[in-house]
């Protein structure tokens, strides 16, 4: 074992309901540096092929101009310009390929390769050539108003050498607020585009395949999100639902269904930030981060229960990305925490925690914007930041 990794074993031993936690070690070989100056944006989708190699979507347009001195003419610094969005790498850390799209929120792969992506809508990619293969209905505007285009429509031009406001930019509220939102626009734009809308209103927060079925799971944030299944051949869609498995017709446009405090009631509908999984049995997983909350449904919606994980967490929520165990059974949820920075484990089948990994830090095997999780078939675990974090880790399961 190399130098300081022993500090860096990241175990627990909590047990319940006859599970322990799973134990890890952080592995600081992996991934290798990137190539051609490239420095990574805030990860926003994470997936593992079926070769077990990873595909890391980021957010380019979060490095700041200190980081893109290199792009300039001529360099002020050795590094760094800009990456491309989605990157592939084996399991020795290498890339092994790459293509430039708008970048965006929540992505997915199939068995063919076909590289799906949540850019205000899900868009279908063969990575050959980093073209649009196919593409699931959207709705031509957005709530706050303008047209939807790619993920991003009012990014402004790529100037070299030139970054944004950085990775938190946007996320907390600035001094003096946003400014009050127009109740008679919302109104209107709600009243156009009701909750059975079929298709993506808003933006994409996550993006599942279910092959066997045949079936593409998107979770948009539309009225604090919806699932929304589409078919994964035609890109039509099929059903959706709401919190507590309410069918399309029957979500509120009521924003106060979705008014939550740290710690109180949970509301009637999603509060925000809507991800997903769906496990080797058939059940939904359906991640309610700002509400601190997962809730649990089957294929058609019917619902089953719900966990509430740090109920007193603020700001982002606790409850982001949804994984699963490699055993068959799937025992055990692996939950990634934005917020508080850990990497919780529950016992799937009552939602209690048997443990949890990691700390806000910016240390190998710490996190600062853990915003994104990913199993491969060895359960090997790989996480993805946002904010500071910017990066990908590995970290690999102690027997």
């Amino acid at each position: 074992m190399k130098p300081g990794v022993t500090g860096l074993l990241l175990c627990l031993s909590l047990v319940a309901q006859g599970l322990t936690a799973p134990k890890f070690r952080f592995d600081p070989d992996w991934p290798k540096p990137l190539p051609n100056k490239w420095k990574l944006g805030g990860v926003t989708g994470l997936a593992v092929d079926k070769d077990d190699n990873v595909w890391i979507l980021n957010r380019p347009n979060d490095l700041t101009d200190i980081e893109l001195e290199a792009e300039l003419t001529p360099p002020l610094a050795d590094c760094c310009v800009r990456p491309p969005a989605m990157i592939h790498i084996d399991k020795n850390g290498n890339v092994i390929g790459s293509f430039d799209a708008p970048q965006g929120h929540g992505m997915a792969v199939d068995s063919k390769g076909f590289v799906y992506i949540g850019q205000n809508t899900v868009r279908k990619y063969d990575p050959k050539t980093g073209k649009v293969v196919g593409e699931t209905p959207r709705a031509p505007e957005t709530e706050t108003g303008g047209a939807a285009g790619a993920a991003e429509p009012t990014l402004p031009k790529h100037i070299p050498g030139r970054g944004s406001a950085g990775p938190v930019a946007g996320f907390l509220p600035q001094s003096g607020g946003r400014g009050p939102a127009n109740p008679a626009a919302i109104a209107a734009f709600r009243a156009k585009y009701p909750p059975t809308t079929p298709m993506i209103v808003g933006g994409l927060e996550e993006i599942r395949l279910d092959e066997p079925a045949r079936e593409l799971y998107a979770a948009d944030n539309y009225l604090g999100g919806r699932v929304m299944v589409f078919d994964l051949d035609t890109l039509k869609f099929k059903r959706g639902w709401g919190a507590y498995g309410h069918p399309l017709s029957e979500i509120s446009t009521n924003d106060a269904d979705r008014a939550y405090t740290p710690g109180g009631p949970m509301p009637k509908e999603f509060r925000g930030h809507l991800t997903l999984n769906i496990s080797n049995d058939g059940l939904v997983y359906a991640a309610d981060r700002n509400a601190n909350r997962i809730h649990v449904t089957t294929k058609q919606g019917k619902f089953v229960t719900e966990f509430i994980l740090a109920p007193m967490t603020g700001v982002g929520g606790s409850t982001g990305g949804v994984m699963f165990s490699p055993d068959k059974q799937q025992r055990l949820l692996y939950i990634s925490d934005l917020t508080n920075n850990h990497v919780w484990f529950l016992n799937r089948e009552d939602g209690k925690v048997v443990g949890q990994m990691g700390s806000m830090g910016e240390n190998g095997g710490q996190f600062y914007g853990l915003h994104m999780i990913a199993v491969d078939s060895k359960g090997i675990l790989y996480t993805g930041e946002v904010f500071a974090g910017e990066r990908v880790q590995r970290f690999i399961p102690i027997k």
